[in-house]
């Protein structure tokens, strides 16, 4: 059972990444043609299925991490994401530029990190504040 606490915490936990992942969803939405055009600079193969689907991850993860909803098989699927699209998109070792490469390198370790939080929340589960943490009887497992 998830202590009150641990529940804000972990809820706080939820918002922070939700936060980044909205943050960079609505940006991609707006400046669509800008991201398919990164993505083509990058050699991302199938663009056209791959940008909407990476602007939807983002969106529609963003706000499942909100509400607290299925936080647990979204965690791992977040945390596999996440480690994609450091691998895909931050990809230091293509760099030759020292400046643009100690950049990638920060943001490649900077994914590694948010997976790692994702992984912590898939053992947590979404605590208490979530719709998650609603549907399971007080006295039961934790989400």
């Amino acid at each position: 059972m998830t202590r009150p606490v641990d529940s804000g915490i972990i809820f706080l936990a939820r918002i922070a990444l939700a936060v980044l992942f909205l943050w960079s969803g609505v940006m991609k939405l707006l400046g669509y043609a800008g991201f398919v055009g990164y993505l083509h600079s990058k050699g991302v193969p199938f663009v056209q299925i791959a940008a909407p689907i990476a602007t939807a991850v983002e969106v529609l993860g963003g706000l499942l991490l909100v509400i607290g909803f299925k936080v647990r098989p979204l965690a791992l699927f977040m945390a596999a994401y996440t480690v994609a699209t450091a691998v895909l998109g931050h990809d230091f070792w293509n760099i030759v530029d020292p400046a643009l490469q100690r950049d990638m390198v920060i943001h490649f370790w900077k994914n590694i990190g948010i997976a790692g939080g994702f992984l912590l929340l898939f053992v947590t589960g979404a605590g208490r504040l979530s719709v998650d943490g609603a549907r399971v009887p007080r006295g039961g497992l934790r989400p």
